[in-house]
């Protein structure tokens, strides 16, 4: 490429992707890059969190009835008898008095996109701007932050706490310099829950400051106990009388809970004013959910018996392969979601590796979801297994670490 043309395509080019790191996925294929696993052993995959138990048929059954509205062109805001959907499993999973489906709930094309694009919406890029989240995290609020024109800011999460955000660490001055601050409850890839106190404490934080709280709520649908559902942001604003929700927006998603993760459906709920403003940036942004796609989603909001038969073969996929593992890897339940987040005897590199080029089982290497903050990579000497595969696989993966280590 000669000099002009080099001039004329930065010119083209947004310089704030010169700031974007390589997805985790593609460092891994990296990674492997030289090496060549054993061929007599059937690849188990526990590095994406893609769910492979079945979509329900009677969602199936819903699109493909209403494949004929694919004729229409979708409204940016959704079919009113989604929202009202939406708020109405709201109000009974989160115990709300109220939310209202037409200001309060607007639904999305699958919470990454919505994620991403809403940091858009509610950052004003400076050269003072901060987005935080956890760390380790869900990439795309790094690439939220660095495309709104902010700069990331990364909050550990370590055993010293609790494998939650410290937010102890933050000064003053980063708190007014915040912007938006992304949560993610259940963590993603600790598992680890915020309880309601650490909810409201930080919704205090956020009304002192001025700052949106974006809550990732996509993994809550994933846990244990059916008595003690994981609590979230909107639930705890309610506890502390903020029925407005100022300053909050949750995320939930039909990917996880009703191992639907093509459909792209989700939605985004909380402060009306906040939404009104996202609704007018996607309605430039040309996002819509297709109708098709909203009538399937109708029928997935409304039914909690797959959801439940859903966290049962989760249930029984941890206790299997914590078995196969105990004694030979450190590792404890998560409070919820379907990752494993264990400490590794050598490097998460090295396990990565090896562990590929000798039981061709992969796993994610948790630096590749962290950033070095205060000195440390909280993702080190970790690596994240998602227990998303059939069952009989997650035992045989776990089987096969557990015959790596043992030649260790």
């Amino acid at each position: 490429m000669n000099w002009t043309n080099r001039l004329q395509t930065e010119k083209l080019m947004n310089t704030y992707l010169d700031h974007l790191q390589p997805y985790p996925f593609a460092k891994l294929e990296q990674l492997f890059r030289d090496l060549t696993p054993a061929a007599a052993k059937a690849r188990i995959a526990l590095s994406i969190g893609e769910p492979q138990h079945e979509s329900p048929a009677f969602v199936l059954r819903a699109i493909s009835d209403n494949l004929h509205r694919i004729a229409n062109y979708p409204s940016t805001a959704g079919l009113p008898e989604l929202r009202s959907t939406i708020a109405l499993w709201l109000k009974g999973r989160y115990r709300l008095p109220d939310i209202d489906p037409d200001t309060q709930v607007l639904p999305v094309s699958g919470t990454r996109e919505a994620l991403f694009s809403f940091a858009q919406t509610v950052v004003a890029a400076n050269s003072t701007a901060l987005v935080m989240s956890p760390n380790p995290f869900y990439q795309i609020y790094e690439g939220a932050a660095l495309l709104a024109g902010a700069t990331p800011h990364f909050i550990n999460c370590t055993e010293a706490s609790g494998l939650l955000p410290d937010f102890s660490s933050v000064t003053e001055q980063q708190w007014q310099q915040c912007q938006l601050l992304y949560l993610c409850n259940p963590g993603n890839p600790t598992g680890a829950l915020m309880p309601i106190e650490q909810f409201q404490s930080i919704i205090r934080l956020a009304q002192e400051h001025d700052f949106v709280i974006a809550s990732d709520e996509c993994y809550s649908e994933i846990y244990f106990d059916e008595e003690s559902p994981p609590p979230g942001l909107l639930q705890a604003c309610v506890a502390m009388d903020n029925h407005d929700y100022r300053n909050c927006v949750v995320f939930h998603s039909l990917s996880k809970r009703s191992n639907l993760p093509g459909l792209r459906s989700g939605f985004v709920a909380g402060d009306a004013q906040i939404l009104r403003g996202f609704l007018q940036y996607r309605t430039y942004h040309g996002c819509a959910m297709p109708l098709h796609h909203q009538l399937g989603s109708i029928a997935a909001w409304s039914d909690e018996h797959h959801v439940i038969a859903n966290r049962q073969q989760y249930r029984d996929k941890f206790a299997a392969v914590m078995t196969e593992l105990e004694g030979h890897l450190p590792v404890a339940l998560p409070e919820a979601g379907f990752y494993l987040w264990p400490k590794t005897p050598v490097s998460d590199i090295e396990f990565a590796r090896q562990l590929y080029a000798e039981e061709n089982v992969i796993v994610l290497p948790g630096r590749f979801l962290a950033r070095e903050s205060g000195g440390v990579n909280p993702g080190e000497n970790r690596v994240r297994m998602a227990l998303v595969a059939k069952i009989e696989d997650c035992v045989e993966a776990a089987r096969r670490i557990a015959q790596y280590l043992e030649k260790g």
